[in-house]
């Protein structure tokens, strides 16, 4: 059985640097000049390389994640555009706390996740319906309470995953979350607009995530990855990246979901 994590397990206390005060940013939504990423999960992987290429683009970026000195860490790496305050995705007080302390949001994506998949046979009914719990009402939760803060001209990107398309494996549960929050891209787009909300669903990526499992069972995902995808390789972060930087910033784009998977929902 397999165990995907993207956060730690721990909850650390809300706590945050300066926050930065609103910026009026431009009309055109497809500059991110002045404007404010919120980043739930952006202290590592495709939420860190989202967040370097956002403020490489003009925009102030804050971090949301469980882990104080992860954060610490990418905001010093980030520099002066950057904030940061604890957060947990799968405490609604939590995200309410988070959210109130901002005085208005113009992008956010929420990567951050934690847990477990396996076949239906073989989970505990916890750990079955973990990727719901995290993943699926994490992200729920956290636009529930962005809305509010939401600018007119926003953009929320949520995270599925290739699995949702085309299972690799016996895991239907996290299959479904997966193919459950595409619909829920959809539904928000509908309730939200003038915001729009889009989707990413990435494939396998040879990442932050896949650096902290065993050696064995990541070459061998690896290589089944080459195997069925038509460009035989994996992706990288920072191509996850350009995918939530491109639904951040193209203003007739929404309801959508994007797959930067290699080609791998095709085979």
């Amino acid at each position: 059985m397999e165990q995907l994590s993207a956060t730690q397990h721990h909850t650390e206390p809300a706590a945050m640097n300066e926050l930065p005060s609103r910026v009026d940013g431009p009309a055109d939504a497809g500059s991110l000049q002045g404007r404010t990423v919120v980043l739930i999960g952006g202290g590592s992987g495709i939420g860190l390389r989202v967040a370097h290429q956002a403020v490489a683009a003009g925009a102030r970026v804050i971090l949301g994640g469980r882990t104080r000195e992860r954060l610490t860490a990418a905001a010093q790496e980030l520099g002066s555009r950057a904030t940061w305050r604890t957060v947990d995705t799968t405490d609604r007080s939590s995200l309410a706390s988070f959210f109130a302390e901002l005085d208005h949001v113009d992008r956010l994506f929420t990567s951050a996740a934690s847990y477990r998949v396996g076949p239906m046979m073989e989970l505990s009914d916890d750990d079955a319906e973990s990727p719901f719990v995290s993943k699926f009402w994490g992200q729920y939760h956290a636009v529930r309470y962005a809305a509010p803060k939401l600018s007119e001209d926003g953009s929320v990107v949520l995270m599925s995953g290739a699995a949702g398309a085309r299972p690799p494996a016996a895991a239907p549960a996290y299959a479904a979350c997966n193919a459950a929050i595409e619909g829920l891209g959809r539904g928000l787009a509908v309730e939200l607009a003038p915001v729009r909300v889009n989707v990413v669903s990435p494939g396998t990526i040879d990442g932050n995530l896949w650096a902290h499992r065993a050696e064995e069972d990541r070459e061998a995902a690896f290589a089944q990855y080459r195997r069925d995808s038509i460009l035989r390789r994996l992706g990288t972060e920072d191509e996850i990246a350009q995918n939530v930087l491109f639904l951040f910033t193209n203003g007739f784009t929404t309801g959508a979901t994007l797959y930067p998977d290699g080609g791998y929902t095709l085979r």
